[in-house]
C-alpha cells in the first residue's frame, strides 16, 4: 500500500521541462529585444516621427514617443498621434523572401482597425496614413515607385470614418504647395514631395481644398456613445515625418495644428498596436495601492529593517574578510606549517611561556640553520641539537662550547622570565648561529 502511495505522488517538474521554460523565456526576451529594435529603426528613419518629438518639445509643447508596455491616463492625452505603417491593418503581413520584396513591402508591422478605432473613440486621434513603401527606408530614395497602392489606402480611410467613395489622389508635379493659416492668422505653406491627398465628402479639410485634402477632421465609425465622435486624418505623413519637416513650412504647420488640437495637455505619438489607455474615472479603483506595502517600512517596523540591513552589512564584511582571496605569500609550500608555528607562539606569548617560547625558538633556529647548510635532503639528519652539536665540535671546535652552554641555559630558563633576559638569550644564540653559518 505504501509503494503505490509512493508512486502515485506527483513529482516535481523534471530536467527537461525547466530547460525547455528557459529556452521558451529566452526566445521570448530576444523576439522583444528584436521587435523593439526594428522598431527604432523606423522611427529614427525617413519615414518616422522622432523628428517631430523633438520638434514639439523644443518649441515648448509636450510631446512623447510610446511604445505600450503600461497604463496610460488618458484624461492626460490631449490627442493621440497614430503612424500607421499597415495598408492592410486587419491582415497578418507576410515577410519578404528576397532583397526585391523587402524594398517593395508596404507594411511595416501588422495593426487592427479595431485599435485605432478604440483608441479614438477614447482621446482627440490624428491618424497618420502610409505612403512610402519599406525601399524608401533602406534605401533614402523617395522615388514615386516607391509609394504604397492608393487602393488600400482607401479601404482604410472608408473603415475608420464609417463612409465609402474616398478617394486617394496623387500629385502630378514633383512638389505641391497647401495653404494654411496658423492661429495667430499667418499664413503658411506647406510643401509636400510627390503629395498623396485624399477627397471624402463626410471629412471637413485642414490642410488642403475639398477635392485635395492633406489633413482633413473627419467622423469616426461606430462611435460607441451615441455621439458622433471625430477623428483627424493625415493623407501624407511627409507633413509630419523626418523626411518632410524640414521643407517649407511643414514644421510651423505641424507645430500649430497639433498644438491647437492638443491644448494644453500632452501630446503623444503612439507607436504601440494595443490600446494602453485607461479612464481613471469609470474604471474601478483598486482595492490594494503602494501605499499598503510602504506602512510596513514605517515606524515601528522602519527600526527593524534598519538593525537587519546593518546586521546584513556586517554579516557580508565579515564574510569578505574570512572567505576573500588567499593571499599570495600565504600560499606558498609551508604555509600551513608556519601558520600552525605562529599560532602556538601567540598563544605562549598570551599564557606567559616566555622559557618554554624560547626552547622553542631555539629548536626551530637549529633546524633552520641545518637547512640553510646540508639543503633540504640533509637538514633532517642534522636538525636534532645533539647531531648538529656534533657537528659544530667537528667543523667549528672554537664555537662549539659557547653553543653548548647556550643551549644548557635556554633548557634551565624558568616559564616565566623578565622580556630582557629572553631578548638576551634569543641574541645570543643568533650571534653563534650566524657565525656558524657564514664560516666566521
Amino acid at each position: 500500500m505504501s509503494e503505490s502511495a509512493a508512486n502515485t505522488r506527483p513529482k516535481g517538474p523534471s530536467l527537461e521541462t525547466a530547460v525547455i521554460a528557459l529556452i521558451c523565456v529566452a526566445v521570448l526576451i530576444a523576439g522583444w529585444y528584436i521587435l523593439s529594435q526594428r522598431q527604432q529603426v523606423l522611427r529614427r528613419s525617413p519615414a518616422g516621427l522622432d523628428g517631430l518629438q523633438v520638434w514639439l518639445a523644443t518649441n515648448g509643447a509636450s510631446a512623447q514617443n510610446f511604445a505600450g508596455g503600461w497604463l496610460m491616463d488618458q484624461t492626460a492625452v490631449g490627442l493621440l498621434v497614430v503612424p500607421l505603417y499597415d495598408t492592410l491593418p486587419d491582415s497578418e503581413r507576410s515577410s519578404p523572401r528576397t532583397k526585391e520584396e523587402l524594398l517593395l513591402q508596404q507594411d511595416e508591422y501588422d495593426l487592427a482597425t479595431a485599435v485605432v478605432l478604440e483608441k479614438a473613440e477614447r482621446v482627440p486621434t490624428l491618424l497618420v496614413l502610409p505612403k512610402w513603401r519599406s525601399g524608401m527606408r533602406l534605401t533614402g530614395l523617395a522615388h514615386p515607385f516607391l509609394k504604397v497602392e492608393a487602393d488600400r489606402l482607401q479601404t482604410i480611410v472608408n473603415k475608420v470614418t464609417g463612409t465609402s467613395g474616398t478617394k486617394i489622389a496623387a500629385a502630378t508635379r514633383p512638389f505641391s504647395d497647401f495653404r494654411y493659416q496658423s492661429q495667430q492668422g499667418e499664413p503658411l505653406r506647406a510643401e509636400i514631395y510627390a503629395a498623396q491627398t485624399f477627397a471624402n465628402e463626410a471629412c471637413r479639410p485642414i490642410v488642403g481644398d475639398t477635392g485635395a485634402m492633406l489633413l482633413a477632421d473627419c467622423p469616426l465609425a461606430d462611435a460607441g456613445d451615441g455621439e458622433q465622435d471625430r477623428i483627424l486624418v493625415l493623407s501624407d505623413p511627409d507633413l509630419i515625418n523626418n523626411h518632410g519637416l524640414r521643407l517649407g513650412d511643414n514644421a510651423g504647420i505641424a507645430l500649430d495644428v497639433l498644438t491647437e488640437k492638443a491644448g494644453t495637455r500632452n501630446i503623444v505619438i503612439d507607436y504601440s498596436r494595443s490600446s494602453w489607455l485607461r479612464d481613471p474615472v469609470s474604471e474601478p479603483k483598486r482595492e490594494r495601492t503602494w501605499e499598503d506595502l510602504l506602512r510596513f517600512f514605517g515606524p515601528p517596523f522602519l527600526t527593524l529593517w534598519l538593525g537587519t540591513a546593518l546586521l546584513l552589512g556586517l554579516a557580508l564584511w565579515r564574510s569578505f574578510i574570512r572567505y576573500g582571496p588567499i593571499r599570495d605569500e600565504e600560499a606558498g609550500p609551508g604555509a600551513g606549517k608556519d601558520l600552525a608555528v605562529q599560532a602556538r607562539a601567540r598563544l605562549m606569548r598570551l599564557s606567559g611561556q616566555d622559557g618554554a617560547l624560547i626552547r622553542e625558538y631555539a629548536t626551530a633556529r637549529i633546524s633552520a640553520t641545518a637547512s640553510a647548510l646540508f639543503g633540504p635532503a640533509h637538514a633532517r639528519h642534522y636538525a636534532g641539537e645533539d647531531a648538529f652539536l656534533t657537528y659544530t665540535e667537528r667543523r667549528h671546535p672554537a664555537l662549539a662550547p659557547r653553543l653548548r652552554a647556550i643551549l644548557a641555559d635556554i633548557r634551565k630558563l624558568p616559564a616565566r622570565l623578565p622580556a630582557t633576559e629572553a631578548i638576551q638569550q634569543i641574541d645570543q644564540l643568533e650571534q653563534v648561529l650566524e657565525q656558524i653559518t657564514h664560516d666566521a
